[in-house]
Order: C-alpha cells, then sequence, then structure tokens
C-alpha cells in the first residue's frame, strides 16, 4: 500500500478501511504494528470506532529516548515530520531509507546541517552531524530512528523565534546588557522607524543580504516592545504572535470565510470591511481619524484623502485639477503678498494637498513619486558637479548660460 500511495495520510485510511473490512460479519481481527498504538496513523484511526481494544507495546520514541538518556523530549514519525511543531530534544521514529533524505532536509533547514545528532538503527548506534544520516545505508535502518539533542544557545548553527525571545530576555535580565535592561517604549520607538526605512531602503537596492539583515532588525524591534509589555504584565509575546494571526484569518474572510473576492481591489475592500469592523468603527470619520500622527506628512495626506473618499468625498479627477491648481496657486500669492507667515504656511499646504489628489487622479503613490524624483535630483546634481570639476571650474561662479549648459548635458547622459 505505502509504495503504490504518494500520501502517508492516504496511505494510513487505506489500512484502516482494510482492517475495518475484513472484521465484517463479526470476525475478530488484530492489526499489530511496531512500538506503541498510538504512534500508528491507521491504528489511531481504528481507535476512534466502537468494539475495539487494543494492548500497547512499548513505544519506539521512548526506545530511543533511553538511548540518548532523555527524560523530557518531542517526537514525531519521520513520516509526518513536516507537519508537527518541532522543538529540542526531538525524537523521530519510523526512520528508512525512503525518508531519511526528506528527514535530513527538513531538520537541516530549521536546525542547520552541522547540529550533532544521534543516529540509532536496531543495535546500532552512531552520533553523526545532520548532513551525514543518509550516507550510512550499511546500518540498515532496521528499526532505525533519530535523536536531535538540545544544542547549548552559544553552540547553535541556526535560531528560531523562540531563540530570539531567549536572547533578549537575557538582556534584559538584571546582569545583563547595561545599555538593553534599561531601555523603554520611548526610548528606542525612533529605532522602529529607522528599522523600517533601512529596510525600504534594502528593498529599493534590490540586495537580498540587506533584505535579510533589515527584516531581522524590524523582527527583533518588534519582539523588544512585545518582552517589555511582558514585563509589565500587559501581555506576552506569545500573544503578540497569536494576535497577528487572527487578524490575518479574520482580515481575509474571502481565504477563510464566506466573502468573495475576484481581484486584488476586491480583496482590499473586503480587507477594509473587516478592518472597520474589529476597530469598531461606526463612521468613515472614525477611520479618517485613525490614520496615524506619525506618518511622514505626505503619505498621511495621502491615506486620510483615499479613507475620505471611501467614506462618500468625491473622487480626484484629473479634468478638473488644473482649475484647482490654479486656484490654490492665486491663494498662495495672495498670501504671499499679505505678509503673514501662518497664512502662507496653511496656502502653501493646500496645494501641496492639491498635488496628492493629483497623484491620486493619475494613479501614482505621491510617498513613493517625491522620493524617486528626490533620488533623482540627488543623482542629477552629482553627476553636474562632476562635469563642472572636470572642467577645472567653481560651481558657485558659472554663469547662467554654462549652468544651463552643464544640466542640459547631464539630462542627455541619463
Amino acid at each position: 500500500m505505502y509504495e503504490r500511495t504518494r500520501n502517508y495520510d492516504l496511505v494510513a485510511k487505506k489500512i484502516a478501511r482494510r482492517v475495518r473490512s475484513a472484521a465484517r460479519g463479526g470476525r475478530k481481527v488484530a492489526y499489530c504494528v511496531d512500538g506503541s498504538v498510538f504512534e500508528d496513523s491507521a491504528a489511531a484511526l481504528l481507535l476512534r470506532k466502537k468494539n475495539v481494544r487494543f494492548m500497547d507495546g512499548r513505544s519506539k520514541a521512548e526506545r530511543l529516548a533511553a538511548l540518548a538518556h532523555l527524560g523530557e523530549y518531542t517526537s514525531s514519525s519521520a513520516y509526518t515530520l513536516a507537519e508537527k511543531q518541532l522543538a529540542l530534544p526531538l525524537v523521530v521514529y519510523d526512520l528508512c531509507a525512503d525518508n531519511v533524505g526528506d528527514v535530513k532536509l527538513l531538520l537541516a533547514e530549521k536546525y542547520g546541517d552541522e547540529t550533532p545528532v544521534l543516529l540509532a538503527a536496531g543495535k546500532k548506534v552512531r552520533f553523526l552531524p545532520l548532513y551525514e544520516i543518509d550516507r550510512f545505508g550499511e546500518m540498515g535502518y532496521e528499526n532505525a530512528g533519530l535523536i536531535v539533542p538540545n544544542t547549548p544557545l552559544l553552540e547553535k548553527k541556526k535560531y528560531d523565534f523562540d531563540d530570539l525571545i531567549a536572547i533578549l530576555r537575557r538582556l534584559r535580565a538584571p546582569d545583563g546588557c547595561p545599555w538593553d535592561k534599561v531601555q523603554t517604549h520611548e526610548s528606542i520607538r525612533i529605532d522602529a522607524v529607522e528599522e523600517a526605512y533601512e529596510l525600504v531602503d534594502a528593498i529599493d537596492r534590490d540586495d537580498p543580504d540587506r533584505i535579510l539583515e533589515e527584516s531581522g532588525d524590524v523582527l527583533m524591534q518588534s519582539a523588544f516592545h512585545a518582552l517589555i509589555e511582558e514585563e509589565k504584565g500587559h501581555f506576552t509575546v506569545a500573544d503578540m504572535v497569536s494576535a497577528i494571526c487572527e487578524k490575518l484569518i479574520t482580515r481575509h474572510t474571502h481565504v477563510f470565510g464566506s466573502d468573495r473576492a475576484e481581484s486584488a481591489e476586491g480583496a482590499l475592500s473586503v480587507w477594509d470591511k473587516n478592518k472597520m469592523k474589529e476597530k469598531h468603527q461606526t463612521t468613515f470619520s472614525d477611520a479618517v481619524t485613525d490614520v496615524p500622527m506619525c506618518f511622514p506628512a505626505l503619505l498621511r495626506a495621502q491615506k486620510i484623502a483615499k479613507r475620505a473618499q471611501k467614506g462618500g468625498w468625491d473622487k480626484p479627477d484629473i479634468s478638473l485639477f488644473e482649475r484647482q491648481f490654479r486656484e490654490e496657486y492665486g491663494e498662495l500669492l495672495e498670501a504671499v503678498k499679505g505678509g503673514d507667515p501662518a497664512k502662507i504656511a496653511a496656502e502653501y499646504g493646500d496645494l501641496l494637498l492639491c498635488t496628492v489628489n493629483l497623484g491620486r487622479a493619475v494613479g501614482a503613490d505621491a510617498e513613493q513619486s517625491l522620493a524617486d524624483a528626490a533620488k533623482k535630483l540627488q543623482a542629477r546634481y552629482v553627476a553636474y558637479e562632476t562635469l563642472v570639476r572636470a572642467d577645472g571650474k567653481d560651481v558657485l561662479t558659472l554663469s547662467e548660460e554654462e549652468k544651463e549648459d552643464y544640466y542640459r548635458r547631464v539630462k542627455e547622459s541619463e
């Protein structure tokens, strides 16, 4: 059955069906397994039915754990290892030539391929690095299993989220790092913003190594703030992880629920609907005022205008922009004539908001567009000064004609 079936769960169901079929008409059937009844998937299915008795044997996991003198441990069949939440020390039973390669790759991804493990087959036991476990076919893999011991933190080759939290707790301990243990939400709040911007910069540079590093820094900031709240007794790190998982499920009701979305726009509509419901926002004004104050001004203006539009505010119309721009520009000129700084700033803000709405009308992101334009300006000036200096001239003493000529040459070279 195993050779004819690719899915191990389906193998168990087929075996259970075969046993129940043999037991029809009141016949007594014995289904024998190696190790404990509760380590066999087909036996677990049979035990759900009536008129089934079981006589348990010695657990394969217990036999393997005894070889490593383990008291507490987690265990899994090699066939179901990919479905389990793994923790060390780990005992893997049902290891055989057909699955040892898959087991090696899965565990190497999580713990590192040089992790020391104990490979047991029959009466043979051998300590070796994880990457070698599929090179010892001479052991026969008879009653084979694998033990991955609990590696001390400083000896690990790969770390997981639990290790991150353990490291942060150690740094925050009374005898930990003098800097880390005195930090508060307020003292490191700006770090979260800086790390997020550095991640965005790494993405813009299309640099995988920097994306790896900066995304880790963003994760660390989230964990740090959650740990501070855990110390205050408000919530735990586990609560934080649970909350984001719950949010992803409840916001994506078109995936995990009965809502439907056939496009990206439809999915965003479902998300927004669920978001308002979860945040107890009964009016669109609630959503408009919920835009964070700490956002960059251009991004915040764009968010507010977008949410206002969802609440019935007029959609930006490119055909009306020229008239609106002239009106706002005229009001700015009048304010300049009046000489009132506050009035000038207010009218200039209205003009900027007008251009934000133009971006929405043409489908351009205002924040990204300005960032790209600033980057282009930066590159143009560097090229401009390079040309000037190459000619032995000073950028501060150029005539208007010379400035125009150098600027033209820079644009032509782009």
